[in-house]
């Protein structure tokens, strides 16, 4: 067998920070058996030249929980495992030169708030005071986050690894992974030093992460950028402040033009993410060499040069040190900047921990989530802004550098809610795209789905910058308005190509959905909405479930859960089991027709029966042309969803179309139907429905049939109801200023957080602010007044009645 174990419980491949902390998150919950493999020596791929920062803040929720973690982890790891940390919190502060950056600063000050943390913000006084060498002259304000701060990168993953060792698990240095197959349900990992049989295997590969994917037959989402920071001589001005201070100076980011200015023994480190950036390995002519391990780049300051002029104006005494070492370095991206952490797509017992931009801030939180993921095929918090599966098929090379770059380039910008970013698109186009462009369709991409978002009226401003704002009333608000109202009023259509579909078919297929979802399986001809919950009795995702036949199902869901939800199924599906899913998303489209003229624009153009009742479905003909007439509304009007294959898109929608010309119909985009669906309190996936609620949290009693045999997630759904809900979902009516509560939110009470928003928007039929959200269980009676954080101001927000804010008795859904 040569020199290495022939069995572990878990392989993991790459000896970098993250595959480092995920053996000993492993190690420490008590699976020793395992082992990581190093190609070289541990970090020597981005961790050995990462600068070692380690801040907390983040905009995603799940981002910040991990980032937040790994400073827990990080303050106590030296003494923990005997191993001396060269680790400063020195805090930082992040400037601000706009008001809309100070309220994206607020908006994160109230998330770690809620998360324990005291962010603070400064104004320019303020900011002078605890960095007496900045220029503030131009500033609106800063973010102090007293948590951040800089870690040696090699010491943090040499002390992971004791930890791991002295735990019992094992590292295998300079023994590359050289393949892998699947043999009697194990992973069977070559190296040259032996053969290694594993349950599982973990990609911790870093910028090699899609070398190693390709063993697996995968094609990774991600590609490698050229990041470079600068090291300057001493300065005594600095010693001096140190001295007096006892202490490091803050880490300075300038985030609106793009680095980060940090105290480096007395010197400095600057580090840009510049706009004119460069990807590596990228094209034919420059391939990945076989082994960059330690090696850096060529120097390229070139293109760094404004960068350092602006940082010499903000911080004058940077102009009087001497530039000492460039770092040019390579760093993995993904299409939207965050890692992958989760079940490999389509590989069973195979995990992703890879592709970290931010690999030593974040490492300790995912060594945790990647333990986590392994051990009990779920995690503490719900992490789908890091799963793997959020990237699909459509996700080709060429789009992985165009986003990377664009991510890399606006590193620090902020993520307007009605923002889109441009490169990577037209990736999937309807067949009828270039009609409702024509129409004035602004457009947004959804599992590579190009949809209108809204449709601009002459003269509206379609502009990029008019998107970049936090404001309710944009340059959108008016024609959603519009579309709004006409759905209210008369009837509007959708084009909404994308959702993804599986057809469930077989013996058994009712009484296995049946063991899968809390609620039940509708009988042929209905359709009706089905809760997955795990273990937990956390909700794991929500699919339309359209029963064909006795055991002939088609599965309807979001378009981005296409591989989250296929992979649930398949991982539930009994051995043996006759019962076939099928991934059907590329052959249908859909169409949404709905509003109180629905029926008699159908009319003209169907013999269908119009008259059957709501959560209903039957095969028709429209323009001659075989359809699915589904009877439900997501937009809470009477209405129906029109299936087709795809290529019978064009004729259909030109049907309606011209039907509808006379009624007052509109097209209507994303915008009007997130509005629309606010007011009838329908949940969105991956907001207000993920695994950080238990099906009860979030008020889907009425989903969950007790009476039913065993379902999954029911014993803990028992348990639940017995012991009660510590929170419970709510809707909520807000006073709010120019924005709408965003995400995650803070509620207040008394003085005391006692809660969360999920959603939030504008009601325009209601022409109200809703919040949608989570809230402590005794405090969730109609009428009871709560605070609403929006971007640190405290809103009234009154808990509405439990039922839709719209139509409250469904008279108009059920016409």
């Amino acid at each position: 067998m040569g020199e290495i174990a022939g069995h572990a419980r878990v392989v993991i491949i790459g000896g970098g920070v993250v595959g480092v902390s995920a053996l000993y998150h492993l190690a420490k919950a008590g699976w020793t058996d395992c082992l990581l493999l190093e190609k070289n020596e541990l970090t020597a791929g981005s961790t050995w030249h990462a600068a070692g920062n380690v801040p907390t803040f983040s905009s995603s929720w799940s981002v910040m929980n991990m980032q937040r973690y790994s400073t827990e982890l990080y303050r106590g790891l030296a003494e923990e495992v005997d191993y001396p940390m060269n680790y400063h919190v020195t805090g930082s502060i992040r400037l601000g030169h706009s008001k809309e950056r100070l309220r994206e600063f607020q908006r994160v000050a109230g998330m770690g708030r809620y998360q324990g943390m005291d962010l603070d913000i400064l104004s320019p006084d303020e900011i002078k005071s605890r960095y007496p060498f900045a220029e503030t002259h131009d500033l609106t304000g800063a973010l102090y986050d007293p948590y951040d701060g800089d870690i040696d990168p090699a010491q943090l993953t040499q002390a992971l690894a004791k930890g791991a060792r002295d735990l019992g698990a094992k590292i295998y240095r300079f023994c590359p992974a050289t393949g892998v197959r699947r043999e009697n349900d194990e992973w069977v990992i070559s190296t040259d030093k032996g053969e290694i049989r594993c349950e599982y295997v973990v990609n911790a590969a870093g910028y090699y992460a899609r070398e190693v994917g390709k063993m697996f037959g995968r094609d990774m989402p991600m590609m490698v950028m050229s990041h470079q920071y600068m090291l300057f001589d001493e300065v005594p001005e600095v010693e001096a402040w140190s001295k007096e201070n006892g202490k490091k100076l803050p880490l300075v980011r300038d985030v609106d033009s793009s680095y980060y200015l940090r105290q480096e023994k007395n010197g400095f480190n600057l580090g840009p993410y510049e706009l004119n950036c460069r990807a590596h390995w990228a094209t034919p002519d420059d391939p990945m060499p076989e082994d960059f391990s330690f090696q850096l780049f060529p120097d390229d300051l070139d293109r760094l040069e404004w960068y350092i002029n602006d940082a010499v104006e903000r911080v004058p005494l940077l102009g009087t040190a001497g530039l000492t070492k460039t770092i040019n370095g390579p760093i993995p991206y993904t299409p939207d900047g965050n890692p992958l952490i989760g079940p490999m797509p389509g590989v069973p017992n195979a995990f992703e921990a890879c592709v970290f931009t931010f690999g030593i801030c974040q490492g300790g939180g995912a060594g945790k989530v990647l333990a986590e993921w392994v051990m009990h095929g779920e995690t503490e918090w719900d992490m789908w802004s890091c799963d793997p599966r959020r990237f699909t098929a459509f996700c080709d090379q060429d789009y992985a550098i165009a986003k990377g770059k664009e991510v890399y380039g606006h590193e620090y910008a902020m993520h307007f809610p009605h923002h889109a970013w441009p490169a990577g698109r037209n990736k999937k186009l309807s067949p009828v795209h270039d009609r409702i462009a024509d129409l004035g369709a602004q457009f947004g991409a959804y599992n590579g789905w190009e949809r209108a978002n809204w449709y601009a009226r002459p003269g509206d401003d379609t502009s990029e910058e008019a998107t970049q704002t936090w404001a309710r009333e944009g340059a959108w608000f008016e024609a959603v308005r519009d579309e709004c109202l006409a759905v209210r009023d008369a009837a509007g259509i959708l084009d909404l190509p994308g959702f993804s579909r599986f057809k469930v078919q077989g013996p058994g297929a009712r009484d296995w959905l049946n063991t899968l979802i809390t609620g039940m399986v509708p009988k042929p001809g209905r359709i009706g909405l089905g809760y997955f919950a795990d273990e937990r009795g956390r909700i794991v995702t929500e699919m339309s479930l359209m029963a064909l036949d006795e055991d002939f199902f088609f599965l309807i869901t979001a378009a981005t859960a296409q591989w989250h939800d296929f992979e649930w199924l398949i991982k539930n599906l009994p051995t043996g089991s006759e019962i076939a899913i099928e991934d059907v998303t590329e052959a249908f489209a859909c169409q949404i027709l709905s509003g109180p003229k629905s029926r008699e624009i159908l009319s003209a153009v169907t013999e269908a029966d119009l008259s059957k009742p709501w959560l209903t479905h039957q095969s028709a003909q429209i323009a001659g042309t075989w359809c699915q007439l589904v009877r439900v509304s997501f937009a809470g009007e009477l209405g129906w969803e029109i299936h087709t294959k795809v290529d019978d898109t064009v004729p259909v929608f030109d049907a309606v179309m011209q039907a509808g010309q006379a009624l007052g119909l509109k097209p209507f985009g994303m915008f009007a139907l997130n509005s629309l669906r606010l007011e009838k309190s329908y949940r969105a996936w991956k907001g207000d429905l993920s695994t950080d609620y238990t099906m009860l949290q979030g008020g889907l009693e009425r989903f969950v049939k007790f009476e039913k045999p065993d379902f999954i997630g029911k014993q803990a759904l028992l348990a639940e109801r017995q012991r009660g809900v510590s929170k419970r979902f709510v809707t909520l009516l807000v006073d709010a200023g120019d924005c709408d509560a965003p995400y995650m939110s803070t509620l207040w009470h008394d003085g005391k957080v006692v809660g969360e928003t999920t959603s939030g928007g504008w009601g325009h039929r209601i022409g109200k602010s809703i919040a949608l959200g989570m809230v402590r269980a005794d405090l969730t009676e109609p009428g009871t007044v709560l605070e609403v954080e929006i971007f640190g101001e405290r809103f009234v927000a009154t808990v509405a009645p439990d039922e839709p804010l719209w139509d409250p008795r469904n008279e108009r859904l059920r016409a």
